[in-house]
């Protein structure tokens, strides 16, 4: 792992466009997964099941980046991050549970109550994604490049799975490839203003990252992992998740080496 910065670094405007760029990228991805759409109107649901796992694992990668840059700084202040990013992902998702749905996406009832709760609990999450964007670009660029990479490609399966739940119920594809990059437009909303906070208060950072990793552990053990095991078996899920959680990983050794 590449060592960070114990001086904030001179911030400019062009660093700071690059952040907000990044991150406006691992948004946009996420309208990917409305694509196969475009040739098809149902996905097997066994495939859509190891999309899941192998996001599960990308995940976990990113995570593992995020702690052991906290771990390096402050284990203490990280683990002060993770428990407040698992909290305030909590509550959201509690929040949005409990909400009640009218209309969505020109889906009504029922339909649209499902729609919401997961356009809400992507977009909920998505802000953590957000934190974890802009404080990876605090430490070494290769770091911010591989957690950037990261995010932006478990945004795809989590565009398809958004549009799983809105084509087959009569929404357009364009329209749902456009409320997935909507669940993420967090993103590049939080980058800018999280790079900011941990190149300020460089003391803080070690929370930044814990931040993001809390809120990205739940989401991949309390939506990911049971959404992969509904279709497809306990191993193969397990597989995929520790495929997906290698390849990023000899990916990280490639970029950060």
């Amino acid at each position: 792992m590449p060592a960070l910065p114990r001086k904030p670094r001179y911030m400019n405007e062009s660093t700071v466009l690059v952040v907000f760029v990044a991150a406006l990228l691992t948004a946009i991805a996420t309208g990917i997964g409305a694509l196969p759409f475009l040739f098809v109107r149902e996905i097997s649901k066994r495939w859509m099941s190891l999309s899941h796992a192998m996001a599960g694992g990308l995940m976990l990668a990113a995570c593992h980046s995020l702690i052991a840059e906290g771990i390096a700084l402050d284990p203490g202040r990280l683990l002060v991050g993770v428990l407040i990013g698992l909290a305030g992902i909590v509550v959201g998702h509690r929040m949005v549970a409990n909400g009640d749905a009218h209309e969505i996406a020109n889906l009504k009832g029922l339909d649209a109550r499902k729609a919401l709760l997961i356009v809400g609990v992507m977009t909920a999450h998505s802000f953590a994604e957000g934190v974890a964007v802009g404080v990876s670009f605090a430490g070494d660029g290769a770091l911010a490049e591989f957690i950037s990479t990261a995010i932006a490609v478990h945004n795809i399966p989590e565009g398809l799975a958004i549009s799983l739940v809105l084509v087959p119920r009569g929404t357009p594809v364009w329209q749902a490839a456009l409320w997935s990059i909507f669940t993420s437009l967090p993103q590049p909303l939080m980058a800018v203003p999280a790079y900011l906070f941990v190149e300020t208060f460089q003391p803080f950072l070690p929370i930044g990252f814990g931040l993001a990793a809390g809120a990205m552990i739940w989401l991949v053990f309390s939506e990911l992992i049971p959404e992969a095991n509904e279709h497809e078996t306990h191993g193969n899920v397990a597989i995929a998740v520790t495929l997906s959680f290698a390849a990023m990983l000899a990916f990280q050794y490639l970029v950060l080496k």
